[in-house]
């Protein structure tokens, strides 16, 4: 059951975070250190169990220098959430998705109005932290009880008038999760009126939209 939620995780966070640029924070690591850990997180989507350990440890550090950044600790809780696939061991993935668990909380916790700004990935922090936070919530399984939550946190983030200010290809994986959420509620009509956003503004996830859209048509 942890194997095939957080696999799915892996994917569909790995994606939604390859379509953005980055770009420096302030308060934050330096941009060089943030791109070294990125590039292990996205790693993790091959199922490189040791990227997934290396982007934990990595972003762990980074937050550890920056412990006023909740983006840096949501970058590590979702990391360490990861880490629940890379063990045979329940109690091991109990622990790790927990202990991610528990860093997004924190993270969320830590936003204030200065996260408003721009921050890594060009976007909003606060976007990109409650993102991070709705992506693994929705993927972990139901007994821990975070769906609810996560559904709400990527309804604040469609609702935020940020959201217009964030790159496309960050607009284009929200409205794409949002798609996806919206197809497993079995709503096509709330799943098409999200893909046909992507497809109308032409973003980098247009194609795949398109296909879905076709899918939801037969």
């Amino acid at each position: 059951m942890y194997k095939t939620a957080f696999s799915r995780h892996l994917g569909q966070l790995a994606i939604a975070l390859s379509l953005l640029g980055l770009t420096g924070l302030a308060h934050s690591a330096p941009d060089t250190q943030f791109q070294s850990a990125f590039q292990q997180f996205m790693q993790a989507n091959s199922g490189d169990s040791s990227a997934i350990h290396r982007a934990a440890e990595a972003f762990a550090t980074l937050y550890k220098n920056a412990p006023s950044n909740p983006v840096l600790l949501a970058y590590t809780g979702a990391a360490t959430a990861m880490r629940a696939t890379t063990t045979m061991l329940p109690w091991k993935k109990m622990g790790f998705a927990e202990d991610g668990l528990g860093q997004l909380d924190k993270a969320l916790a830590m936003l204030n109005p200065a996260h408003d700004a721009i921050g890594h990935n060009g976007t909003p922090s606060v976007l990109d932290v409650k993102f991070l936070a709705a992506n693994t919530f929705l993927a972990v399984p139901g007994f821990m009880n975070r769906h609810d939550r996560g559904n709400k946190l990527l309804g604040e983030v469609l609702a935020s008038p940020l959201l217009a200010t964030a790159p496309l290809g960050f607009r284009g994986s929200v409205w794409m999760k949002a798609a996806r959420e919206a197809t497993k509620a079995h709503d096509a009509a709330q799943a098409k009126r999200y893909l046909g956003l992507i497809v109308q503004e032409k973003a980098p996830q247009a194609a795949q939209a398109q296909t879905m859209l076709s899918g939801l048509s037969s």
